[in-house]
């Protein structure tokens, strides 16, 4: 067992929480996470904790044996931020319906690139409107340590409570989830050089996914995932069909070991959580977004009225 420091109680009531926890050493991390899981495990909540692989080996050696908490590697379950919610979450609540429940989620680490980031800020952000009817309480750990200062203080737009072992728990004077979600709705970075498109309409969507599986085989991506590909490339074509006025543009190139499909169109997409839901859920919204994000390492999305713009990442095989 290791070390830990005294923290005041975590601040949950029958309201339940969404909190940031600043810790800056593993005493103290293990002084926010330890009571927090140990407090639900003695009131028979459901724990669910996912971290990034090297706390969750840390994790392990604390909770390994405790009956009710279920471990989850954040860097295979969660390297796509919008696969979180839809793919992990909202599955561990759906298995406990009608019991209160603790998450542990860390999605943000000194591992995350620039390029996931944003994603990362907008899942913290809608957290905080996914589980409306839900007793469900997060507690995300941020690392002072290693993060920069922009993840320090978008937590406290993302968080209502802030906690650290100095400071104990305080509400945050700057929680805004909307604010944000807005503000990381900014245009996508400008591709490279080596870019191939694809108008679509209704008359050549099954053309518009033989390409998308024809540059993804001659760009690398693996047998087994080309499907993916391809899947995703038709839900993002046939979203364009119905709600982006009828047709689209696909592009399609590799970039820093990932090969990037884009699609972009007329429509807007108003939901904050389209996409971010299972298919029960908001049933006729999303579902083709639903996919996207359970099938891509990474999406990115720009959408405003008149023009939406979807990007999905898929890693290619280390050289």
């Amino acid at each position: 067992m290791s070390a830990v420091v005294e923290v005041p109680p975590v601040p949950v009531d029958d309201r339940r929480a969404h909190l940031a926890f600043f810790y800056r050493d593993t005493a103290e991390y293990l002084g926010g996470m330890v009571p927090f899981v140990r407090d639900g495990v003695t009131a028979g909540e459901p724990v669910a904790v996912m971290v990034p692989t090297p706390q969750l080996g840390m994790l392990r050696s604390e909770f390994g044996d405790l009956a009710g908490v279920e471990l989850i590697d954040m860097v295979d379950h969660g390297r796509n931020p919008g696969r979180i919610i839809p793919g992990v979450l909202k599955v561990f609540t759906g298995a406990h319906a009608g019991l209160p429940v603790r998450i542990v989620g860390e999605p943000i680490w000194a591992g995350r690139t620039g390029l996931e980031y944003p994603a990362c800020a907008q899942h913290e952000a809608r957290l905080n409107l996914a589980f409306p009817d839900s007793s469900v309480s997060i507690l995300c750990p941020y690392d002072t340590s290693q993060l920069d200062q922009l993840a320090i203080d978008d937590a406290g737009r993302t968080h209502p409570c802030l906690g650290s072992v100095e400071d104990g728990w305080y509400d945050s004077d700057d929680f805004d989830p909307m604010g944000l979600l807005a503000e990381y709705n900014q245009p996508l970075p400008s591709t490279l050089s080596d870019v191939i498109t694809f108008d679509f309409d209704p008359s050549n969507l099954a053309k518009a996914r033989r390409f998308a599986s024809e540059e993804a085989a001659q760009r690398g991506v693996p047998d087994d995932r080309i499907q993916d590909v391809v899947q995703v490339v038709g839900e993002l074509a046939a979203n364009s069909l119905v709600h982006g006025g009828g047709r689209g543009r696909l592009r399609l190139w590799t970039e820093d070991g990932q090969v990037v499909c884009e699609v972009k169109d007329s429509g807007h997409i108003r939901d904050p959580l389209a996409g971010h839901l299972p298919a029960g859920e908001r049933a006729l919204h999303g579902r083709g977004l639903l996919m996207v994000n359970l099938l891509s390492d990474l999406v990115r999305m720009h959408t405003v009225p008149g023009s939406t713009t979807v990007r999905a990442y898929f890693a290619l095989p280390a050289a």
